[in-house]
């Protein structure tokens, strides 16, 4: 059986064997509407202006793949850079802080020509308890395009200087291992993401977990697998929640139904994996398009695209539980979008949906509100970009009274830029209330 694979920002594509299912969330073909899907009520204009106040972060012409996390000392941003003119010049890891709104001078993390760099699978930085800064990146570990691993590195000094510790992933295969999300766990971080050790004997992608760092001393724990058969390039995502991780990530059923699925701790141990909602999307190849979640104690929201039913949308679900359960899912956007959604909490029960929208021949970066009981705000419009691969997917963080949102930036010459800017929660329950 084949698998669809990423195109690489190397230099190497991949080839795409998929039919008339990947058409279908290409394309956007209207269909019937499903009867467990509540409708969005139709929006008479386009999306309004968001209150924007721009910050872009301290990264170069060409930057791409931009990843945040927020903590009580601010806001902890990577991105990917190329270090030449040519692809296989290769590439750097670059990190700062954003305080207030000061960014610190960017730091290298790690450079390379052996970093494996795309638009959909980027690196990160996450804060464990102890105040220790975790960074992740993908590196080739044989000369098969496919062939790389999670390798780690941690700053005891806020970000100013990276020490290299190894491998999250723990076993010798050269396959593919990324699309990494991280969720504070105790004194340490938990990390999960897709694991391919299987496919080296022709198995599936698998989704799989680990604690970093802690009061044990040991860098990794050890490696738990969560699910044994998972769509194969679609981004993961998690959230701390009352009774502790909640994943999301699209699964893969020996039918080839791809649909939004979550693993979460309870009492202590690993739960089954749980349909969000079932949008019975039969698709015979990775849509790269990955779920969201973003929590507030027990009120958790989920986003995802789908194209079941031949009709690409973008959907949302809320748990008032902490995860265990979901409402019915809502349509945040059905006129063609392109997904690749982000999701964050504005507080006072709402969450917040990011993705990216067709605008003509380009594409808009949308956000939406969804509140505990579904009813959805009006659709503001943050800023726009191209609808390639190169333009990556949003970011959207929550800071104070502020949403914070980054994306992306690609122009007509091709040439990609990182923006940022802050978004006052003031306007954001303007839109919940519209």
């Amino acid at each position: 059986m084949w698998r669809d694979r990423l195109g690489q920002l190397t230099g190497t594509t991949r080839t795409v064997r998929l039919g008339a299912a990947i058409a279908l969330a290409v394309a956007a073909l209207v269909g019937c509407s499903q009867p467990n899907v509540e409708e969005a009520e139709p929006e008479s204009s386009g999306p309004v202006a968001a209150e924007l106040r721009s910050i872009d972060p301290p990264a170069a012409e060409g930057a791409f793949s931009p990843d945040v996390w927020v903590d009580g000392s601010g806001l902890l941003m990577t991105w990917l850079e190329p270090l030449g003119a040519e692809r296989s010049d290769g590439h750097r890891v670059r990190f700062s802080k954003l305080t207030g709104d000061t960014w610190s001078s960017p730091v290298t993390i790690v450079e390379s020509k052996e970093l494996f760099a795309n638009w959909a699978d980027f690196p990160s930085v996450a804060r464990a308890a102890d105040g220790t800064l975790y960074a992740h990146w993908l590196g080739k570990t044989a000369p098969e395009t496919f062939a790389y691993s999670i390798f780690l590195a941690r700053s005891t000094d806020d970000g100013a200087s990276w020490q290299p510790i190894g491998k999250l992933n723990d076993d010798p295969t050269h396959t593919e291992h990324g699309f990494v999300a991280w969720v504070p766990d105790g004194d340490a971080l938990r990390a999960f993401w897709l694991d391919g050790r299987e496919m080296a004997h022709d198995d599936p992608m698998t989704l799989r977990t680990a604690r970093v760092g802690g009061s044990d001393g040991a860098p990794v724990g050890t490696v738990e697998l969560l699910d044994s058969r998972v769509c194969e390039c679609c981004s993961t995502d998690a959230t701390p929640t009352p009774d502790g991780p909640l994943v999301v990530y699209r699964d893969r059923s020996d039918e080839e139904i791809r649909d939004i699925y979550s693993v979460r701790a309870v009492d202590g141990a690993w739960s089954e994996p749980a349909a969000v909602a079932v949008d019975d999307w039969l698709i015979e190849g990775c849509p790269v398009n990955g779920p969201a979640v973003a929590a507030d104690s027990g009120l958790v929201t989920v986003a995802w695209f789908t194209a079941s039913e031949d009709r690409a949308k973008v959907l949302a679900a809320v748990s008032t539980d902490g995860g265990a359960t979901f409402g019915k899912q809502v349509i945040i956007d059905d006129s063609q979008p392109l997904g690749r959604v982000h999701a964050a909490m504005a507080g006072e029960g709402v969450g917040v949906v990011t993705w990216f929208a067709r605008d003509g021949q380009r594409a808009s970066v949308n956000l939406r509100t969804i509140d505990r009981e579904g009813d959805l705000g009006e659709v503001r419009r943050v800023g726009e970009t191209t609808m390639s691969r190169s333009s990556g997917f949003p970011r959207l963080a929550r800071v104070g009274a502020s949403l914070f949102a980054t994306w992306v930036e690609v122009d007509e010459a091709s040439t990609s830029r990182i923006r940022a800017g802050w978004i006052p929660l003031t306007d954001i329950a303007a839109a919940a209330s519209g």
